[in-house]
């Protein structure tokens, strides 16, 4: 070798021994870059040149220098896989910029970049030693450059993982604070507060869904027209969140009104609201990231809202079973305390109320020395208002029992206050009697109620004689009553159809049928142990089956 060959190796050494040491004195990209292009340069005198680096499988142009600007706007897509070859386009686009040699940054994990440069000032070509020495001086750059990229990639990295941090303390503490806001409206203003901190909007809306009643909590946009537009759209079926290209593909409607992302608030994979939220003040697209947040912030405020519906919900069914409660306690004290001791009869009764207060009634009113009304009522339906006629039922009995009217003419009396005093098609199946105790006579109008059932001899006779039901239309026939001489040994089950129509788990009813088997099977019985025995087989036949009807019983025994 020559001393000029030897100085020249020795030149060369020594600069790439000093641009090892300057490229990797930094780990900013932008610095390694321009010094490998202006070494690159300057050592081939070349007057023009460029960098691309390998960017979500693309190459991307990241610095340039002599190249005009309307040139580089043509900068074409190139893949970056491994085995890329440069298609006619980029061709194209090396010989408009004047590019004469390309040469790839190789790496560890492959190839990473290309460095391209344009002709020299001198006008020679690149020679093979030319491009060997780029390559050298690429094989140092590729070290510091893929340092430089990770680098970069552990900070936006660690950038993430301190938004989300910071995004998971803020969840942290508004559940907190939606867990102490007993109003929607607080809550809702809770949730635009978060929003608006956190994504800089300034057009939004929150809308709470009740079935398909639609209440908007809190709006920027012009209520009326936004709902006139989400009519537009099965909003209900809105169960994942859409961005803005979604908006304008399938929600022109709302995507023109302003709203670039919509985001749903479920419970239980039900959609219970929807956050509308339109563009950001600094025009940034909602991120996957964002997106996750906003729905996070969204279900603690939904679930706020829904625990406050069911809290208010569960105060008001507790306050209204106090009122039933209470209006049970009315009704029982409605009923007999306890049953007159006669000389030749034997009585037993019990009312057992369902759930709710209801309109079975049953009464034992004296009238007369050795002479008293019986009676046993149902009135239709349930709930109050059953209660309420059952209680002018009792008091309209109390009165009329006292006017000494033959109890024919009393019923159809009774029949049109109970008529004048209905409105809502209600009505009330009514039996009643003069039990003389004296003679042991019974005088009985039966006004459409299950008729009571006489065991006598071991047979079954029914007690119906009388006319309609109560409240339906005022007496125009005149009810029908019947006299019954009873006999020592007789025995009359008075009922309501909550002991018929008792229903165990399957659906069956207890019937008529099994109650007249049980009347003769206990003929010999007292009346008290009658009616033990038949509520004892109803609860084994119900077996814990919840009734929807109150029982009710009357047994009178001949002595």
């Amino acid at each position: 070798m020559s001393e000029i060959e030897s100085l020249k190796v020795k030149r060369n050494l020594t600069a790439l021994i000093e641009f090892s040491r300057v490229i990797n004195s930094s780990l900013e990209l932008e610095f390694i870059l321009n010094n490998v292009l202006l070494t690159c340069l300057g050592k081939f005198l070349a007057i023009r040149g460029l960098i691309a680096l390998k960017e979500n499988n693309k190459f991307q142009l990241k610095l340039s220098k002599g190249i005009p600007g309307e040139i580089l706007s043509t900068f074409p897509d190139i893949n970056a896989d491994n085995d890329y070859d440069f298609n006619e386009k980029v061709n194209d686009f090396f010989e408009s910029a004047h590019l004469k040699i390309c040469e790839r940054i190789n790496s560890s994990t492959g190839c990473i970049g290309f460095v391209c440069l344009g002709e020299k000032l001198n006008g020679k070509d690149f020679t093979e030693d030319d491009r060997e020495f780029l390559k050298t001086i690429l094989n140092i750059a590729a070290t510091a450059i893929q340092n430089s990229l990770v680098v970069q990639e552990l900070k936006k990295v660690n950038r993430e993982l301190d938004s989300r941090i910071q995004r998971l303390n803020s969840l942290f503490e508004l559940s907190k604070e939606f867990g102490l806001f007993s109003e929607s409206t607080k809550v809702s203003r809770l949730l635009v507060y978060s929003l608006m901190g956190q994504f800089l909007v300034s057009n939004y809306a929150i809308l709470n869904f009740e079935g398909s009643a639609i209440q908007v909590l809190e709006s920027k946009f012009q209520i009326d027209e936004l709902l006139t537009r989400l009519r537009l759209y099965d909003y209900l079926k809105i169960d994942i969140p859409v961005n803005k290209q979604k908006l304008e593909k399938y929600y022109s409607e709302l995507s023109e009104l302003g709203v670039h992302l919509i985001v749903p608030m479920q419970i239980q994979g039900r959609v219970k609201g929807l956050i509308l939220l339109g563009k950001r003040v600094n025009n940034l697209e909602y991120s996957e990231y964002d997106i996750e947040f906003i729905y996070s912030v969204g279900s603690l405020a939904i679930i706020s809202l829904e625990n406050r519906r069911l809290f208010k919900e569960a105060l008001e069914k507790q306050k209204l079973e106090e009122e039933l409660e209470f209006a049970r306690e009315i009704q029982q004290n409605l009923l007999p305390s306890q049953i007159p001791e006669t000389n030749n009869f034997d009585i037993a009764a019990v009312n057992l109320p369902s759930k709710q207060v209801g309109g079975d009634y049953f009464d034992i009113i004296k009238v007369d020395e050795g002479k008293y009304i019986i009676a046993i009522a149902d009135v239709s339906g349930k709930g109050i208002p059953a209660s309420l006629l059952m209680a002018n039922m009792q008091a309209f009995l109390q009165v009329i029992s006292k006017q000494k009217i033959d109890i024919a003419t009393a019923t159809g009396l009774i029949n049109d206050l109970i008529t004048q005093n209905t409105s809502d098609g209600r009505f009330i199946t009514f039996f009643w009697a003069l039990l003389d105790d004296n003679e042991r006579k019974l005088t009985y109008v039966n006004a459409g109620h299950n008729p009571p059932i006489l065991v006598r001899n071991n047979k079954i006779n029914r007690l119906s004689e009388g006319g309609i039901i109560l409240g339906v239309m005022k007496t125009i026939m005149s009810y029908n009553s019947n006299s019954i001489q009873l006999e020592s040994g007789d025995k009359i089950i008075m009922f309501t159809d909550g002991v018929s129509e008792a229903m165990n788990p399957y659906s069956e009813e207890f019937s008529e049928n099994r109650l007249e088997q049980l009347a003769l099977s206990t003929n010999s019985f007292t009346a008290c142990d009658t009616l033990n025995r038949i509520k004892k087989e109803i609860e084994d036949f119900a077996q814990g089956a919840p009734q929807s009807d109150d029982l009710t019983m009357m047994i009178i025994r001949v002595k």
